[in-house]
């Protein structure tokens, strides 16, 4: 007799469907080249629902998506996950209340991403879309996206985004030559935290052109 399983298989189930839904939406826009980018939802405490490594994110079944605990470890499956998973899970472990992590690579976020990793950060202040991010209530109001250093030893970034979370409230941030990491309590609102980043930082890179 098989052992049962330590998560809800019918959370799962809706998890992976969700992200395959989505994913499949942003594929279609670009971000998400060569196999590239990582996502995931929140199944319950102790678990999380995450893109397995290496697929194609514009042909994600169901099948592509596995279950990792809460130290990146798989659970239940022969399947490896992202070599980023522990940046999702050490998200799920600091804040009960994160159900959804998204990591892309459009082309703007790269660009971005290049541009701003000297600063350490990108600043954005004055767009009426900064609304958009959970907590801000008016334009007037100031999000810093910090900028990381890239790096293949994923336990130092994730300590490096941990000093972050310590210092300042974030809803995403940008590793340097690399993408965009956002996040939020549901697919939705995960999803419009990275589409408001997205077009505001198109926006700044234009205003970039233009100033020259």
């Amino acid at each position: 007799m098989n052992a049962p399983l330590p998560f809800d298989r019918e959370a799962l189930r809706r998890a992976a469907g969700e992200i395959v839904a989505n994913v499949t939406e942003l594929a279609a826009r670009g971000w998400t080249p060569a196999t590239s980018s990582n996502f995931s939802r929140r199944i319950d405490a102790h678990h999380a629902a995450i893109t397995v490594s290496g697929r194609d994110k514009g042909r994600l079944s169901d099948a592509d998506i596995m279950v990792v605990d809460l130290e990146g470890q798989p659970v239940a499956t022969e399947h490896r996950p992202s070599a980023e998973t522990l940046l999702h899970t050490q998200l799920y472990k600091r804040y009960p209340e994160v159900g959804c992590i998204l990591h892309t690579h459009s082309q703007n976020q790269t660009i971005a991403s290049r541009l701003f990793a000297g600063a350490g950060q990108m600043r954005l202040d004055g767009y009426e879309l900064l609304k958009a991010f959970r907590g801000n209530d008016t334009h007037e109001a100031e999000v810093i996206v910090p900028v990381l250093p890239n790096s293949q030893d994923m336990h130092t970034l994730a300590a490096q985004v941990d000093c972050l979370l310590d210092r300042q409230p974030m809803w995403g941030y940008l590793i340097d030559g690399h993408g965009l990491y956002a996040w939020g309590t549901d697919m939705a609102e995960a999803r419009r935290h990275l589409e408001a980043f997205e077009f505001l930082i198109g926006c700044e890179l234009e205003l970039r052109k233009l100033q020259r």
